[in-house]
C-alpha cells in the first residue's frame, strides 16, 4: 500500500480542532493515518493580510488512487465548512496531497508531488518532523535537505 503524505492547514475558526477533525475524517474514509506531526502556527503565504495558520502533516497508507483521494480530500474540506474563495486566501481547512509514494503525476487539476512544497516552510517543517529521510521524487533531495535549503535562503 502506498505511503501518502498529506498537508493540513487552517486559519479560520478553531484552527486546531479543524485540523484534528480532518484527521478523524481521513480515517472514516479508509485512509489509515500512521503518523502525524506537531501543529505549527505559521504566517500566511501568498496573501499576507489574513489570520495565521495552524499547519501539520500526516503520514497515511491507502490504496485509493490519486484522483479519487483528491475528491475525498475536497469532500472532507466541504464537510468541515470550506467554501471556495480567493486563491491562497483564508480557509477553515486545507488538505493537500504532498507525496504519494514515489509517484510523479500531473493531470486534471492534480500534481504530485505538490508543486510548491519545496518552497514552503509551513509544509516542510511538519513533514520533516515525520518523514525527514523521504526523498522528493522529482528534485531528488530528502525532506530534511529541502528544509535545510529553504532555511539558507
Amino acid at each position: 500500500m502506498p505511503v501518502v503524505y498529506i498537508g493540513i492547514g487552517s486559519n479560520l475558526g478553531d484552527r486546531k480542532h479543524n485540523c484534528l477533525k480532518a484527521i478523524e475524517l481521513l480515517g472514516e474514509n479508509g485512509i489509515v493515518v500512521k503518523k502525524r506531526s506537531s501543529m505549527y502556527e505559521t504566517k500566511p503565504w501568498g496573501i499576507e493580510d489574513q489570520p495565521r495558520f495552524i499547519n501539520m502533516a500526516v503520514e497515511t497508507e491507502t490504496d485509493i488512487e490519486p484522483q479519487r483521494l483528491l475528491r475525498i480530500l475536497k469532500d472532507i474540506e466541504k464537510q468541515l465548512g470550506r467554501t471556495e474563495t480567493q486563491r491562497w486566501g483564508p480557509r477553515i481547512i486545507d488538505l493537500d496531497i504532498l507525496l504519494y509514494g514515489s509517484l510523479v503525476l500531473k493531470e486534471n487539476g492534480l500534481e504530485i508531488p505538490h508543486p510548491l512544497m519545496h518552497e514552503r516552510d509551513f509544509v516542510l517543517k511538519p513533514l520533516s518532523e515525520i518523514a525527514p529521510e523521504v526523498r522528493h521524487p522529482v528534485i531528488g533531495k530528502t525532506v530534511k535537505e529541502l528544509m535545510e535549503s529553504l532555511l539558507r535562503k
